[in-house]
């Protein structure tokens, strides 16, 4: 489709994709933009890593919250989905496979790359959803094709997030669970709609069992 989050900016740092040992595709917030998720990359000192981060078309990627009906989130979420999906085959046409790239993504960005993922479940090198859960209305069954193949993935989240109820948390991990993920779910007492140093380690730590 050429819907409207085609044709938008790809911001890259670290290495070249052509010499990256394996790549991160990070998934911005709403109101954000790439520039600002790309940032953590210097936290997580992998500089022989590639990371690249998609612009939303008006730094929103569906205009609805992410536990509103599907299809008051269309068309935008079918072409942030699209992007996502451009991108991974872009950094697999470059050499490197999904099992070596890590989706990431904070707040809304962090539901697209779930949501990705699970629809398009296969063995990837992570999923890291920070503040974030599958996308769908109460009651959602959150059944998919495929597997995860054994997938690291990390879901961390307060447990007062205004924007993330912590029961779509729990919901999301045992989705990804079924799916065949190697979940791991932290919940976090009254912190922020922000990211901690613990899952910076985590991701940190995950990025070094990938290289």
């Amino acid at each position: 489709m050429n819907g409207p989050h085609q044709g938008q900016p790809i911001l890259t740092t670290g290495a070249a994709l052509e010499q990256a040992s394996a790549a991160m595709i990070l998934v911005h917030g709403r109101g954000a933009d790439a520039g600002s998720i790309l940032e953590l990359a210097g936290e997580f000192d992998r500089p022989e890593l590639a990371y690249l981060a998609p612009q939303a078309a008006g730094s929103t990627w569906y205009p609805n919250r992410f536990i509103a009906p599907l299809e008051s989130n269309e068309p935008y979420l079918t072409s942030a989905l699209q992007a996502v999906g451009d991108l991974l085959a872009h950094v697999e046409q470059a050499g490197i496979p999904a099992e070596k790239t890590v989706l990431l993504g904070f707040s809304q960005g962090a539901c697209l790359a779930l949501e990705f993922a699970a629809r398009n479940a296969r063995r990837f090198g992570g999923v890291v959803a920070l503040s974030g859960g599958l996308i769908g209305p109460p009651g959602t069954a959150f059944e998919y094709p495929g597997s995860l193949e054994g997938t690291p993935v990390f879901l961390g989240c307060s447990d007062v997030d205004f924007h993330i109820p912590v029961a779509r948390v729990h919901e999301s991990t045992a989705a990804m669970r079924k799916l065949g993920g190697d979940v791991t779910e932290r919940i976090y007492p009254n912190m922020g709609h922000t990211v901690n140093q613990d899952e910076i380690d985590f991701v940190r730590d995950l990025l070094a069992k990938l290289t």
